[in-house]
């Protein structure tokens, strides 16, 4: 048996699948609006099962790491197509940053012509016909007036393959035990570049399995691993288990999330946790097979 820390891990895998990511930088006059700003762009955007995105804060940025040398975020957004991006991006810029007081829009990902999305070349009507742009080292920004001054978007925001979907659970004999270990594990993926934990906090209460009972439902609680059903339906809890969180992660390659989930996973593995594993659909919904015991380098039969 493999563990950490005395926690087994299962040798499983987590099933994760391909979506379109981009980054963006947003800045502000103080660090305060720009953490509101990226707050409110990636509000409700936990899945895409009935989101228009899946979107999360990927750090605080400095002064000395933005294009404006004023404070920032880095934000992270990812949709099943460049298309569904491109709409996704333009709504909630135009929601929440261009509204959102002294803030800016940058690029934060390579461009490559043919994979790349426009944003501030989308949003420059609002300017109606006062906005104007400025080509600065081949990148183009659009400044449109706004009542506080110029907002500055830049044009074209490149894209790339991301990783969604990386997942691990925690079953824990508490909730107070499960709860502790998942924010661990959150204060340590916070600190791997190219990824973001969706949901509220980084963490799931409500894992979900394809497929339900009501035709019309693409996803419904998974009741294996549901405490309060145990006995009713075939449960993967042990008798002890009162609690289970799931962490779910997305990345813009692979190596980021499986670099997340390393860590993520060591730092749950304490006391109260029973086990951890992960969830997939026997390989069915995703490419990427994300093992457990590879990622945490288990030892090999042979060692």
């Amino acid at each position: 048996m493999f563990a950490i820390n005395d926690v087994p891990i299962d040798d499983t895998f987590a099933e994760a699948f391909g979506m379109t990511a981009l980054r963006l930088v947003v800045t502000a006059a103080t660090p305060a609006w720009a953490l509101t700003a990226g707050q409110m762009t990636t509000g409700y955007a936990a899945s895409v099962i009935g989101c228009d995105a899946e979107a999360g804060i990927e750090r605080i940025l400095s002064p000395d790491d933005t294009p404006d040398g004023r404070p920032g975020v880095s934000l992270l957004l990812f949709a099943f197509s460049r298309d569904a991006l491109q709409k996704a991006v333009v709504n909630r810029v135009g929601q929440c940053v261009l509204t959102c007081p002294t803030t800016a829009c940058y690029n934060g990902l390579p461009v490559v012509k043919e994979k790349a999305i426009r944003v501030g070349g989308n949003l420059r009507f609002f300017g109606d016909t006062f906005q104007f742009s400025k080509k600065l080292e081949g990148r183009r920004f659009w400044r449109l007036p706004v009542m506080d001054g110029e907002f500055a978007c830049e044009d074209f925001f490149g894209t790339v393959k991301g990783v969604a979907g990386g997942n691990f659970l925690l079953v824990g004999d508490s909730q107070a035990a499960a709860l502790a270990a998942a924010e661990a594990a959150i204060a340590a993926i916070k600190q791997v570049p190219g990824v973001i934990a969706p949901f509220p906090g980084g963490v799931v209460r409500s894992g979900s399995k394809v497929g339900s009972r009501y035709k019309k439902l693409k996803a419904s609680t998974n009741d294996a691993y549901c405490p309060t059903l145990r006995g009713l339906v075939k449960s993967e809890l042990p008798a002890n288990a009162n609690a289970v969180y799931e962490i779910v992660l997305d990345g813009i390659d692979q190596a980021s999330v499986e670099t997340a989930m390393q860590v993520g996973v060591r730092a749950a593995c304490r006391p109260g946790i029973l086990r951890v594993t992960a969830g997939n659909y026997g390989g069915k919904l995703g490419p990427y097979h994300l093992h457990l015991h590879k990622i945490l380098g288990a030892p090999t039969q042979a060692e």
